[in-house]
């Protein structure tokens, strides 16, 4: 099988494990827009908008290296059990230093929610943790399997909490809890990871190493936090939680489009670490690239094409305000998929430092934006904000791995046809003609056929070859 092939046929497994429910969380979004009230619904974005900046400080992002280790070392069970060991008692003691410091801070902290961010901290650091384990062991099967049983009692937990006990806020923050409960549990079982553990096997040398590439990953991470993050806090300070819960709810289709991409990035990763030092690694990852952004500017397109129809359904009417914000968040995500995919470079070749220089320049570029902006164009500066700095990243990032690796070649008549296409779908969003948005709609579906016929024709051919051996 092609690398190609295979890094579909793995995109695809993953993809199973999580889309399912991934699909069904983005149709309970009229319960969770229904039930909660604006304010409440941005309290829920909010708490865990602080559990995703807290992750990677408590884990010193030691996570990644397992991954980015263990990826080496398949084939060496002493060197297994020295990461595996090593990373989770490492990991124990920091969740520990967490606890104890949360206790000693917790009364000068006023918040009915506080204790639910601490157990939502730990729970999400040792699911992180396992699933990292199974990537690094390259079982895929099994991290979608994780994947689907998080996000299914999360949702599972969602609704019993919200439509039987009436918990609100405090039932979808124990869904999240119990979801990633669930996860860790099976990982920890199904990779019999009790084996790979022992005090006796802790190497501080082995550690410094992990830390050596994971430390500079920290200001990466909280970059990405302020990227996606920083902007709830913002409007929290300057138009309050329930413009917070517009943001929030409009934000929700340009997330599911990265998390789509999620998938891929998993596997995709995976593979160029695997043929970072083939000769043809120019060509592979290029061929690679533009397949994987004609996809999802093509999806992207069509969500757009698509929102007039859909934001009604899915969006209960209170949080109307949001609807002008989508396309822009979207189209900045496409951007944020053109970043991910160069940072497999920089992983590939350890030179996480740059991933964390390039970052924070560009979140520095978010904030700034963001607080000279919210005075003037208010909830839009949020939107605007996010485009702006992931489209400086992706250019610096575009010309700096030219300099450093090898160059990124885009095709121009592709580039040419998608800027026009976009240019189409996004006047039709905006008058929101009827007639107008189904003739939006077709472009993009036209458009979204003729620039993936080489992707269809390998999923269809992946599929076929698995069919023939069954």
């Amino acid at each position: 099988m092609t690398r190609e092939k295979s890094l579909i046929k793995n995109t695809l497994i993953i993809t199973i494990g999580k889309v399912c429910t991934q699909m069904i969380t983005f149709f309970l979004l009229p319960l969770y827009t229904g039930v909660l009230s604006v304010s409440e619904y941005g309290t829920v974005d909010l708490l865990n908008t602080l559990v995703a900046l807290l992750l990677p400080i408590v884990t010193f992002q030691i996570e990644m290296a397992v991954f980015r280790e263990l990826i080496e070392n398949r084939n060496n069970k002493f060197e297994k059990i020295e990461i595996i060991s090593t990373s989770i008692i490492s990991v124990f003691v920091h969740c520990l230093i967490f606890f104890l410091l949360f206790a000693f801070a917790s009364s000068f902290i006023k918040n009915n929610y506080k204790l639910f961010l601490v157990i939502n901290v730990i729970a999400s650091i040792f699911n992180s943790l396992f699933l990292q384990i199974a990537r690094g062991f390259g079982d895929n099967t099994r991290y979608a399997i994780a994947s689907f049983l998080s996000a299914f009692f999360t949702v599972i937990s969602n609704v019993l909490f919200l439509v039987v006990f009436k918990f609100k806020v405090e039932g979808m923050l124990l869904g999240t809890f119990m979801g990633q409960c669930v996860s860790s549990i099976y990982m920890f079982s199904s990779l019999k990871l009790y084996k790979y553990i022992s005090i006796l096997n802790f190497n501080m040398e082995t550690l410094k190493e992990l830390w050596k590439f994971s430390l500079p990953m920290i200001p990466n991470q909280i970059s990405w936090w302020i990227f996606s993050s920083s902007d709830r806090i913002i409007v929290t300070s300057f138009l309050g939680l329930s413009a917070t819960g517009l943001l929030a709810a409009s934000s929700k289709f340009s997330s599911t489009l990265t998390t789509v991409y999620s998938f891929f990035g998993m596997s995709f990763t995976e593979s160029i670490i695997e043929h970072i030092n083939d000769e043809d690694i120019n060509v592979y990852f290029n061929k690679m690239f533009r397949m994987v952004l004609n996809l999802f500017v093509s999806m992207g397109i069509g969500m757009i094409a698509c929102m007039p129809f859909i934001y009604p359904i899915m969006i209960n009417s209170k949080f109307n305000d949001g609807y002008k914000l989508v396309p822009i968040l979207i189209v900045a995500s496409l951007f944020y998929i053109i970043v991910g995919m160069l940072a497999v470079i920089y992983v590939a070749k350890r030179d996480t430092k740059a991933v964390s220089k390039t970052s924070i320049i560009s979140s520095i570029i978010n904030i700034i934006s963001h607080l000279i902006l919210i005075k003037y164009i208010g909830l839009y500066a949020a939107a605007i904000s996010t485009f702006l700095s992931y489209f400086v990243l992706a250019i610096y990032r575009l010309m700096d791995v030219g300099d450093k690796f090898f160059s990124v070649k885009l095709v121009k008549k592709d580039f040419r046809i998608t800027i026009l296409v976009l240019i189409i779908v996004m006047i039709a969003y905006y008058i929101n003609n009827f007639y107008l948005n189904i003739v939006s709609i077709l472009i993009a579906g036209i458009f979204f056929l003729k620039i993936n016929y080489k992707f269809i024709n390998n999923i269809i051919s992946v599929v076929k070859s698995k069919l023939v051996l069954k």
